[in-house]
C-alpha cells in the first residue's frame, strides 16, 4: 500500500485534528447495550448479551513479541512461508480449522460457533524490498532476492503489513476464547502478496470461493501515519486505482567519449522522466485526481560505456476510469515520442507490473462498522475518511464472492509527536508508509488495532445479524 501525505480526515481543520488526537488512552464503550438480533437456532447458544472483552495485557505482550519477531524477520512478496507458518499454528491452536499453501503462501483460517452471519477478516503479510532505517533494537536486518530483477536486497516491513499480522492473530485468540458471546462463522485469512497486488489474486484463483465458506462481509483494516489510538473510516471510495508499468528504452551503445556515434539511452529515459510530470499538470483539470511517480530508472554498469538500454518503472494512481486511460495513454505518447525524437533504433516496450482496482466501501456494512467503533472505542477517535492515493487488493476477495466489504485506518505514530508536527505545521515530516523510518508505536497501535477488528465484526456476529 502506498499512501500520500494528503489528509485523510475530511472535516476537521489541522488544529482540531491536533487536539483530538492529542489523547493516548483508550475508552472501550461499555458492554451493557443490549445486542440486537434473531432468536437462536434450536440447539444453539443463547443471544450474546456483551461485548467481545478487550485483549488482556498477556495476549497484548505475547502478541507483541510476535510483532517483534515478525517485524525482524520480514519476506517479500508470495515469499511469506515463515510468517504464514507462524498465523498457521497459531490458528490452529486457537480451534481454527486451517487450510495452508491457498494461493501460494496464503493461510485461511475458519471458526465455526454456530448459526449465524460469516465474517472474513483479512491481513497481509509481506514486507518491502527496501532498508530500514529506524534504529530499533528488532528492526530488520534481513536480505532477499527480489523477483521483479533478480537482485539481492534489504527487506523491510516499511508498510506495516507485520502489524496487520499481529492484530488479526490477537483478535482469533479472542473469538476463539469468548465462544460464548458470539454466533457465527470467522474466516481469517493471511494473505500473501499484497504489495504486488498478486496475493489476493493467486487465492482467489486457487479456489477460495469454493473451499471456503461465503462471508456477508469482508473487514480489512491498515496501519497509517495517524496518532496512534485513531481510527479513520468511511464509506464510498476509499482508496485508489493503481497501475505499474515498466518501460524499456532502446538506444545504441558505445565509448563515453564519443556519444556522436551513439543513441544515448539515458538522455532519452530522463527527458521522458521530466516530459511526464506535465500529465498531471498540463493535462488533467485541477478538479480531477492523478499521481505519476517513476519510481526506478536503470541503465548502465560504467561511467565511460553508454549503454544500450534504459527502463523505468513508473506508477499511476486514478479515481475515476476516463482519467485513467487518458494519463495511460499520455504516458505512452510521451515516452513513445521522445523515443523517435532521439532516433531509438527501435520502439520502447511497455510491460504492466501490477493493477489494483478501486477499494469502494459499502454504504450499508460501513454505517454498522463506523457505528460499532464508536461505541466501542468512542466517537472521538473515530473519524470520517477523504479518500486517499494509497492503493489495495483488498476488494478482490469481496469482489470474488460478491459480498460488501469495509476497510479502515488505524493510526499508528505517536499522539504527541503527531500532535506537535500538525500544532508546527509539519505533518509531511512524520515518516509515512514506505518510508525507512516508517515504524508504529507499540502502543497503543497494537490495542487500538484489535479493538477495531473486535469491533467492526461485531455488527454481524454479536447481534448475529447479516449484511442485508
Amino acid at each position: 500500500m502506498h499512501p500520500t501525505r494528503r489528509s485523510i480526515f475530511r472535516t476537521c481543520s489541522c488544529l482540531a485534528v491536533s487536539s483530538l488526537l492529542c489523547a493516548t488512552a483508550f475508552h472501550p464503550a461499555s458492554a451493557q447495550a443490549q445486542q440486537r438480533g434473531a432468536s437462536p437456532a434450536p440447539g444453539a447458544a443463547s443471544q450474546p448479551q456483551s461485548t467481545l472483552p478487550a485483549p488482556s495485557e498477556a495476549l497484548l505482550t505475547e502478541i507483541e513479541g510476535i510483532y517483534k519477531d515478525i517485524h525482524a524477520n520480514p519476506e517479500l512478496s508470495m515469499q511469506e512461508r515463515r510468517t504464514a507458518g507462524i498465523a498457521a499454528e497459531w490458528l490452529r491452536k486457537q480451534g481454527y480449522e486451517v487450510a495452508e499453501g491457498v494461493g501460494g503462501v496464503g493461510v485461511v483460517g475458519v471458526l465455526r460457533n454456530g448459526d449465524g452471519a460469516t465474517v472474513l477478516l483479512r491481513a497481509d503479510m509481506d514486507a518491502l524490498p527496501m532498508q530500514e532505517n529506524t534504529g530499533l533494537p528488532y528492526a530488520s536486518s534481513k536480505t532477499g532476492i527480489d523477483p521483479a530483477n533478480g537482485q539481492e536486497t534489504a527487506i523491510a516491513h516499511s508498510c506495516g503489513h507485520d502489524m496487520h499480522v499481529a492484530w488479526l492473530m490477537a483478535t482469533a485468540h479472542i473469538l476463539s476464547e469468548n465462544r460464548d458471546k458470539w454466533r457465527g462463522t470467522v474466516v481469517a485469512l493471511f494473505q500473501p502478496g499484497e504489495e504486488t497486488a498478486e496475493g489476493a489474486k493467486a487465492m482467489v484463483e486457487d479456489g477460495l470461493v469454493r473451499r471456503f465458506p461465503k462471508p456477508d462481509v469482508v473487514l480489512g483494516q491498515h496501519v497509517m501515519p495517524l496518532a496512534a489510538g485513531q481510527v479513520a473510516i468511511s464509506s464510498g471510495t476509499i482508496l485508489s486505482r493503481s497501475d505499474s508499468l515498466e518501460v524499456m528504452l532502446f538506444g545504441r551503445g558505445g565509448h563515453g567519449s564519443s556519444p556522436e556515434t551513439t543513441v544515448d539511452p539515458v538522455v532519452m529515459a530522463a527527458s521522458a522522466v521530466t516530459q511526464l510530470q506535465t500529465v498531471v499538470s498540463r493535462e488533467i483539470g485541477m478538479t480531477d485526481q492523478a499521481v505519476i511517480t517513476v519510481g526506478a530508472l536503470q541503465a548502465g554498469s560504467s561511467a565511460n560505456i553508454i549503454p544500450e538500454r534504459a527502463l523505468l518503472r513508473l506508477n499511476i494512481r486514478t479515481f475515476d476510469d476516463q482519467v485513467r486511460e487518458r494519463v495511460l495513454a499520455s504516458v505512452r505518447r510521451i515516452i513513445t515520442q521522445q523515443a523517435e525524437l532521439s532516433r531509438s533504433p527501435k520502439p520502447p516496450t511497455f510491460k504492466t507490473l501490477s493493477t489494483f482496482p478501486l477499494t469502494i466501501n459499502d454504504e450499508d456494512a460501513t454505517r454498522k462498522v463506523a457505528e460499532a467503533l464508536r461505541e466501542r472505542m468512542g466517537a472521538d477517535r473515530v473519524q470520517p475518511a477523504s479518500a486517499a492515493s494509497a492503493s489495495e487488493d483488498f476488494t478482490v476477495l469481496a469482489r470474488a464472492w460478491d459480498v460488501p466489504s469495509v476497510y479502515w485506518l488505524v493510526g499508528g505514530t505517536d499522539p504527541d509527536t503527531y500532535a506537535k508536527a500538525q500544532k508546527e505545521g509539519r505533518p509531511n515530516d512524520i515518516p509515512s508508509n514506505h518510508s525507512p523510518e516508517f515504524a508504529p508505536v507499540l502502543q497503543p497501535t497494537l490495542r487500538a488495532g484489535i479493538e477495531a477488528m473486535l469491533a467492526a465484526a461485531s455488527p454481524w456476529l454479536v447481534s448475529g445479524q447479516a449484511h442485508r
